[in-house]
C-alpha cells in the first residue's frame, strides 16, 4: 500500500471515528449506549408526539407602546421649551389597524408653531410624520418604512424571547419559527416534541414579564382603594405618578401612589434567579443589574431615598414595596412570591426579557407518542426496504464493484446522521425524505462513475487508467448535479416554511457527504482492491 493510499485511508478511518462518536459518543454500558441515541438523535414533532401551539403577535400593542414613548418624549422636549400642548392617541385594536397609529397634538399656540416644528424636526423625523389639521393642532402618523421595521423588529424579538422562555423550561428539541404563509406574517409556531400537556408553557408564554422597580411617592401608600389614593393627593394625582394595584391570594388588594417613570426596568438586569430566604424559608427572585449606567442610576437612587419605599412591578401589578435600609448597587431580591415555581417561572421571565407584545394562542394540537412511533417504523420499514433494493441491484449489475458502491452508501448513511447531531438538528419526516434522496443521489453518483469506467474498459484502457479516467470523467457530471441540487435547496430554504426548510437542510448534508464518499471513498477502495493485485489486470465491475 503507497503512502498516499494509507493517509487517505486514515482520513476515512478518521471521520468514520468522528461520526460514529457523534452518534453514540462513549457509551459504557448498552443503556448508556441507548440513551445517547435518544440524545443525539433528536425526533421532531411528527415523530416524537408533542404539541404544536400557534400564536398570534399582537403587533398593535409595539405601535402604541412606540405613540407612547413619542408622546414621553416630546411632551418633555415642550416642556423644556416652555410650550404646552395635549396629547392623544388613537387605539387600533386590530393587527391590520396597527400601522394607522397616530398621535394628536393639541393648542399648540401659533406664535410658537414653528418651535415645536423644529423639535419635532430635530428629533421624531427619522420615524413620524408631522402634518397641521388647523392653526393649533398637529396630527403625527408613523413613516411607513419605520412602521414595516418594527413590525418586523416585534415579530424577531418575540421568537426570540420566547425560544429563551422555552429553551428556560429544560425543554430540548423544540422549534420556534415564523409562519411563512401570506396571511401567517404575524403568526409564531411552536412545536414542543414530548410535551402533551403544554398548559405550563402557556402560562410561561402569556407573562409578558415586564420588571419595573418605582419610587413610591411620599405618603403613597398603601391605600384599600384606587379613590383612597387619588383623595390622598385632593382627588388630582401629581404630574407623571400614577396608581397601582397590589394583590396577593387571599388578601384585599392594596393600592400604592408611583413614580410613572421607573428607576430600573427589566431590560437593565443581567440575571435573576429564584432562591430560599436563610430567615423566612420562603421563597423569592433575586436580580442582578447590569454594570454601567443602570447601577450607577440605582446607587444613586437608593443612595437618596434611605428610609423611603420602592415597589417591584411585574406586569403592571406591585409583588411588594419593600424600604430602602441603604445603598444598594447592583443587585435586590423580590419578595411576596407564592412559592418556589412562582418564584422560578419569574426568574426565567425576566432573563428571557419582556415580550415587544401580547401573544394570542390561535390554535393547539397534540400528536400522540403512538402516531410519532408508527410514523418512525414505517419510515424504517419503507428505508430498510429500499436500501435492500439498492444494495441487491448494485451488487448483481456490478458484481463486486457494488460492495464499494454499499459501503460508500452506509458511509454516507452515518455521516448525514452524524452532521444531524452535531448542528443539534431535529429529525422530522421530510428530513427522512431528505435522507431517502439523499441515498437515490448517492447510487445515482455511483452509476456514474461505474458506466464511465465501463466505457474506458470497453475502449481498450487498462484497468488502473480506466479507473482514473472514469472518475476523472465523471466528476465534473457529479458536480453539476450537486451544485443544480443545493440551489434549489437553497431556494427552499430561503422560501420555505419549517418542514421544507427541515428536508432542504437535510438534503444539502447528504449531498455534501456524498461528494466525500462517492469520489474520495469510492476512489480509495478502488486504489486499494487493484493494490492488492501484484499485476492490476482485472476490475469485477
Amino acid at each position: 500500500m503507497t503512502s498516499n493510499l494509507k493517509v487517505r485511508a486514515i482520513a476515512i478511518v478518521a471521520v468514520i471515528l468522528v461520526c460514529v462518536y457523534g452518534i453514540i459518543g462513549l457509551p459504557t454500558s448498552k443503556q448508556d449506549l441507548f440513551d445517547n441515541l435518544k440524545k443525539n438523535i433528536r425526533l421532531g414533532l411528527d415523530l416524537k408526539g408533542g404539541s404544536q401551539l400557534i400564536l398570534e403577535v399582537q403587533v398593535q400593542d409595539a405601535f402604541k407602546a412606540e405613540a407612547d414613548q413619542l408622546t414621553q418624549r416630546m411632551r418633555e422636549a415642550l416642556t423644556r421649551a416652555g410650550i404646552a400642548g395635549d396629547f392623544s392617541r388613537n387605539n387600533p385594536e386590530s393587527i391590520a389597524d396597527s400601522t394607522k397609529i397616530q398621535v394628536d397634538v393639541k393648542g399648540i399656540p401659533a406664535t410658537q408653531a414653528g418651535t415645536f416644528r423644529q423639535i419635532f424636526q430635530d428629533n421624531f423625523s427619522d420615524a413620524w410624520l408631522l402634518a397641521q389639521v388647523n392653526a393649533t393642532d398637529y396630527r403625527m402618523t408613523m413613516q411607513p418604512s419605520y412602521a414595516l421595521k418594527l413590525k418586523q423588529d416585534t415579530l424577531t424579538q418575540s421568537i426570540g424571547t420566547i425560544d429563551r422562555k422555552i429553551n428556560g423550561l429544560g425543554l430540548s428539541e423544540t422549534s420556534v419559527q415564523q409562519r411563512g404563509g401570506a396571511n401567517e406574517e404575524d403568526e409564531i409556531m411552536v412545536q414542543l416534541p414530548g410535551v402533551d400537556d403544554p398548559a405550563h408553557v402557556k402560562q410561561i408564554l402569556k407573562t409578558q414579564g415586564v420588571l419595573s422597580l418605582q419610587e413610591v411617592l411620599a405618603n403613597g401608600g398603601p391605600f384599600s382603594s384606587e379613590e383612597d389614593a387619588r383623595a390622598s393627593k385632593g382627588g388630582v394625582l401629581p404630574l407623571n405618578s400614577q396608581v397601582v394595584k397590589e394583590t396577593h391570594p387571599g388578601q384585599p388588594p392594596e393600592y400604592w401612589l408611583l413614580a410613572r417613570t421607573p428607576v430600573i426596568t427589566g431590560r437593565d438586569l443581567r440575571d435573576a434567579h429564584a432562591q430560599q430566604n436563610g430567615q423566612t424559608g420562603g421563597w423569592e427572585t433575586a436580580f442582578v443589574i447590569a454594570q454601567g449606567a443602570p447601577t450607577k442610576r440605582f446607587e444613586q437612587f437608593t443612595g437618596a431615598h434611605i428610609g423611603d419605599r420602592l415597589a417591584i412591578v411585574v406586569d403592571g401589578d406591585v409583588l411588594s414595596a419593600p424600604v430602602i435600609h441603604g445603598k444598594i448597587s447592583d443587585n435586590g431580591v423580590i419578595e411576596g412570591l407564592s412559592g418556589q415555581d412562582e418564584a422560578k417561572d419569574l426568574a426565567l421571565n425576566l432573563k428571557a426579557g419582556s415580550l415587544p407584545a401580547g401573544i394570542k394562542i390561535l390554535e393547539e394540537q397534540t400528536v400522540g407518542p403512538s402516531l410519532g412511533s408508527d410514523s418512525i417504523r414505517e419510515g424504517e420499514v419503507a428505508a430498510l426496504a429500499g436500501l435492500i433494493a439498492v444494495v441487491a441491484v448494485m451488487l448483481f449489475y456490478y458484481k463486486r464493484s457494488g460492495i464499494n458502491a454499499t459501503l460508500a452508501l452506509l458511509l454516507n448513511a452515518i455521516i448525514l446522521i452524524a452532521a444531524l447531531s452535531y448542528f443539534d438538528a431535529t429529525l422530522t419526516l421530510p428530513g427522512i425524505a431528505g435522507v431517502i434522496l439523499t441515498i437515490g443521489m448517492a447510487v445515482d453518483s455511483n452509476v456514474l462513475i461505474f458506466e464511465r469506467i465501463r466505457e474506458e474498459l470497453r475502449a481498450g484502457k487498462a484497468v488502473i487508467a480506466a479507473v482514473d479516467a472514469g472518475f476523472k470523467k465523471a466528476f465534473l457530471t457529479i458536480i453539476d448535479t450537486h451544485v443544480t441540487t443545493i440551489v434549489s435547496c437553497a431556494f427552499l430554504f430561503l422560501f420555505g416554511t419549517g418542514p421544507v426548510k427541515g428536508f432542504a437542510i437535510t438534503l444539502v448534508i447528504g449531498l455534501f457527504a456524498n461528494l466525500f464518499t462517492a469520489v474520495f471513498v469510492s476512489r480509495t477502495i478502488f486504489d486499494w482492491e487493484l493494490g492488492m493485485q501484484k499485476r492490476a489486470v482485472t476490475l469485477s465491475i
